[in-house]
Formats: C-alpha cells, sequence, structure tokens
C-alpha cells in the first residue's frame, strides 16, 4: 500500500491555512456587524425620537420657559401673579371638575368590569361588552355637541322627561353648566377605563373566585374584596391618564359650560386670542402641568413604597 503523495500534504496544509486565515478575518467583520446593530437600532428610533423631541419636549420647555418672562424676555413671576389674580378660581374649579370626573369613571369602570366578569346573565353581558365601548371613539368636541343637545332646557333628556310623564315641562332644567362638563367626561372616559380594568379582571385567576363563592360570599363582596384589589393598579394607571386628559381638554368647558367659573384651557385660549397674552396662557400651562405631574408623582411613590414594601 503505497503512503500519500507529497502533493496531498501540501494541499492539506494550503486549505488550513486558506481556512484559519478567513475565519481570523471573518471575526472583526463579525464584531463590527454587532456593534453597529446598536447604530442602526438608532437610526430605525431617530424618526420617533425627532417626533417626540419636536412636538412635545420643545414645546413643553418653551412653554415652561416663557411663563417665567415677559415681553422683553426678561426673568419675572408677573404671569404667574396675574394669573392667580385673575384666574385662581378657575383654576380650583379645574381640580374639583377633574377629581370628580376621575372619581365617577373609577366607580362606573369598576361596575363596568366586574359585571363582565362576574354577571350571570350571558345576553346582558354581551350587550354591555358591545355598548360600553362606543363613546371611545368619539372626540371630544362631538361629545360635546351631543351632550348641547342631550343636556339643554329643551333638548332630548328633558322630553324624554315631559313625554314619560315623569316631570312637568316648567320643570325643565338645563344642564349645561359644570354637570354637564362633568357627565361629558364621564360618559367620554368611562369605556377607556373600564377596557383596562375589564381586561385585567378577565385574567384573573378564577380560582379565587370561586372558592370566594363557594364559601357563600356575594358578588358585591368578591367585587370588592377580591377583584377590585388585584386590578388596583391597572385602574389607577386608567385614571391618571384620564385625569390627564380631561384636563387638557378645551372643547368641552367652552361649548357646554359658558359660566364663570370654568376651566383653565377655555383661559388659556382666551388669552392668547383675545389679548395675545402668551406668558399668563404659558402660565395656566404650567398650573395644569403642576396638577399632572403632582397626580403621576403621587401615584409613583405609592409603587415605590409597595415596591420597597414586598
Amino acid at each position: 500500500m503505497s503512503g500519500p503523495l507529497p502533493t496531498d500534504a501540501v494541499l492539506r496544509s494550503d486549505a488550513a491555512s486558506r481556512d484559519s486565515g478567513g475565519r481570523s478575518g471573518a471575526s472583526p467583520l463579525i464584531g463590527t456587524l454587532f456593534r453597529g446593530g446598536a447604530v442602526w437600532g438608532l437610526i430605525l428610533v431617530a424618526p420617533a425620537l425627532a417626533m417626540v423631541a419636536l412636538f412635545f419636549l420643545y414645546p413643553l420647555g418653551y412653554s415652561a420657559v416663557s411663563a417665567f418672562q415677559d415681553r422683553s424676555g426678561s426673568w419675572t413671576l408677573a404671569n404667574f401673579a396675574k394669573a392667580f389674580e385673575l384666574y385662581r378660581m378657575d383654576m380650583l374649579f379645574t381640580l374639583a371638575i377633574v377629581l370628580l370626573s376621575s372619581l365617577l369613571v373609577a366607580l362606573f369602570s369598576i361596575a363596568i368590569g366586574g359585571y363582565l366578569t362576574l354577571g350571570a346573565n350571558r345576553m346582558a353581558v354581551t350587550l354591555l361588552r358591545w355598548l360600553y365601548r362606543w363613546p371611545l371613539f368619539i372626540p371630544f368636541i362631538v361629545a360635546s355637541q351631543m351632550m348641547r343637545s342631550f343636556l339643554a332646557k329643551n333638548g332630548l333628556m328633558n322630553n324624554a322627561l315631559v313625554g314619560a310623564g315623569i316631570i312637568e315641562p316648567l320643570q325643565a332644567a338645563s344642564l349645561l353648566d359644570w354637570r354637564g362638563v362633568v357627565i361629558t367626561f364621564v360618559w367620554k372616559q368611562t369605556p377607556f377605563v373600564a377596557l383596562m380594568v375589564a381586561g385585567a379582571m378577565a385574567s384573573l385567576d378564577r380560582s379565587t373566585i370561586e372558592a370566594a363563592r363557594d364559601l357563600g360570599a356575594g358578588r358585591l363582596r368578591i367585587l370588592a374584596e377580591i377583584v377590585v384589589p388585584q386590578v388596583r393598579p391597572t385602574l389607577v394607571v386608567g385614571l391618571i391618564l384620564s385625569f390627564v386628559t380631561m384636563l387638557s381638554v378645551m372643547s368641552v368647558p367652552m361649548m357646554i359650560n359658558p359660566n364663570s367659573p370654568t376651566m383653565i384651557t377655555v383661559d388659556m385660549a382666551y388669552r392668547i386670542n383675545a389679548h395675545g397674552d402668551y406668558g399668563v396662557a404659558n402660565a395656566l400651562g404650567f398650573v395644569s402641568y403642576a396638577m399632572a405631574g403632582l397626580v403621576g408623582w403621587i401615584y409613583l411613590r405609592h409603587g415605590v413604597r409597595q415596591g420597597a414594601g414586598r
């Protein structure tokens, strides 16, 4: 039997050297590609970051800085002094309206989510699941116009009550005031929070609910003592988002509540459109930022305490 030829050994050594050289040359290339992945990721998210910076961070910062400047650009607190002098009651009115609306939204959202989770009548559950989401897709300005037609003295609600013989025509009263603002906010924001709460309730472990039922607990007690404590974080997040949303809406108080006091979003529009006074308007906006920031801070502090307790 003949041994391997010298040429075979030479060919094998050349192939081995080429393989080792190829692997050593490919390693820096692969490392460069992996290092370049972060760069490509930044490039992909750059348009979204630019939109956030251009249309949110820049206006927010500019408005906050302008609140502390006069028309000449000098630093001053005169805008805040004037804002509190003229619109102090409107600030309190805004806070009261939004807090009351948030409380009612929480109650109705828990009721809707609880019935969808614990309801025994399947037809009623299906009908409620189909109906309660409708206001979610209606803009605030459209909801305001609908409520103007519904809550007016000669509106649909009073006409229906008079037609049913519940009230006399002379007893009909307009709800186009702070009550109409609260009704509109609650009607518009309840589906949003209820959707979040119902989803959280649907994902709960049913064994605890069934165990409570076996022990004789009623649906109301199960909802209050078992279901709601488990979905409280989701409920709070939904209420904070609704609080900030209602705080920023201008069309609802402008169209439904022509009286004084009114919400500060209407005051901001008035200062800009009637007087061109961006300083006071930005000061009012800063107050609304402070209200929203305070609510967010309370929630974050509560979450940190709960996390530390665990």
